[in-house]
């Protein structure tokens, strides 16, 4: 991989009207790396990615693309090694899908425009790349807003760019079309070297994909750092201000708060199988204890997000005595018990005594019931 930045900015002041709305900023993509830019709504991520593609004039600095300065450059000779999808909307009333996709290529076309035929098959490539065959021939303007961003992926990728700039392109797409193209995304950067610089609103997939991020809020680049160093349940919280509700790392997921009052049940968790009830009981509005879990356990970081009570023990501890008799005297003052463990072991033997005594006293119950769902 070259050590080199394909695209960086330097000392780059960003803005509208000559009004500064972050100074100073100096980040940079490699070939082969993925940059992704997080932050609250309004932060300033789209006028960066603005700024570098000149489509907003700098109020100070540079952008260098493969070792130029990119006000010297051409239009043509910028497209030919940067593509953008934005999110701005097209007005294509006229045109059909495969239309805007061919588009890609006008940076290698004559002054009349006319596509070869290697330039058609590149499009029909690339839109098979996309899964937008299918509708390629419908107009562009009555399709659906996930369809028209695959659709300008594929433009994109019709250009055959040395890198891609895409702001929130995973905002109108479903899980699938998004975990598609964040995949193609992924297979470009690995196989034919591509830089790309992404901002995106969902932070596990930030998470997983990114290289590099870029942290933007309060008027500056907060953090510039690989996604281990970002990606913490303190610093996420910080950097979107969270007050209400929880972020967790390990997850790359965030939870409401937890209801508050006295608990009204005591849930029996653990490896996993906790969460859903944890969850289904916060929608309900009912506050529940939860226990006996190891720090380490799966169900921790949501039973510790939710749950009015929890009872705990260290990390990868084998919770055969975790002070399990007061623990048990809790659970039977409040009175009712959910189970949600398929099978007890040497290592959640704790849990084990809980569900015995809540079925000696019968106050174990279903969690449909308790919540009042039904298959109806």
């Amino acid at each position: 991989m070259n050590d080199t930045y394909y695209i960086s900015a330097n000392g780059m002041t960003v803005g509208y009207d000559g009004k500064p709305l972050i100074e100073n900023i100096s980040i940079g993509v490699r070939r082969g790396e993925i940059l992704t830019l997080i932050g609250p709504n309004g932060s300033g991520k789209s006028t960066i990615l603005k700024s570098m593609i000149k489509e907003l004039r700098l109020i100070a600095g540079t952008v260098v693309l493969d070792g130029r300065d990119m006000e010297g450059l051409r239009e043509r000779d910028v497209a030919k090694k940067l593509a953008i999808v934005m999110t701005e909307r097209i007005r294509a009333e006229l045109l059909t899908c495969w239309d805007i996709a061919a588009t890609g290529r006008y940076p290698y076309t004559g002054h009349l425009g006319l596509l070869s035929k290697e330039d058609r098959a590149i499009v029909d490539a690339a839109l098979e790349t996309v899964h937008a065959k299918d509708f390629a021939d419908r107009p562009f303007a009555r399709i659906s807003d996930g369809q028209r961003q695959r659709v300008l992926l594929a433009r994109a990728i019709a250009q055959q760019p040395e890198i891609i700039v895409l702001d929130e392109p995973t905002s109108f797409l479903d899980v699938r079309h998004k975990l598609e193209l964040l995949d193609i995304l992924k297979t470009m950067v690995r196989e034919k070297n591509v830089a790309v610089i992404v901002s995106l609103h969902e932070l596990d997939l930030a998470e997983k994909i990114s290289d590099r991020v870029v942290c933007v809020a309060n008027g500056r680049i907060d953090r510039y750092d690989t996604p281990e160093n970002i990606f913490t349940d303190d610093y996420i919280c910080s950097l979107y201000g969270i007050e209400r509700g929880s972020f967790h790392a390990l997850f790359g997921s965030v939870e409401l708060p937890a209801v508050s009052g006295e608990p009204q049940v005591f849930v029996i968790g653990g490896g996993g199988s906790g969460i859903p009830a944890y969850r289904a009981l916060q929608r309900a509005g009912i506050p529940f204890a939860a226990g006996i879990l190891p720090e380490s356990d799966l169900d921790f970081p949501v039973a510790k997000a939710l749950a009015a009570e929890l009872y705990a023990v260290p990390a990868f501890s084998i919770s055969k005595d975790a002070g399990t008799e007061n623990v048990i005297g809790r659970m039977l003052a409040i009175g009712s018990a959910v189970s949600t463990v398929p099978a007890f072991g040497e290592t959640n033997a704790a849990n084990l005594k809980l569900y015995e005594a809540a079925r000696s006293a019968g106050i174990l119950t279903e969690l449909d019931a308790l919540i009042g769902r039904t298959d109806a």
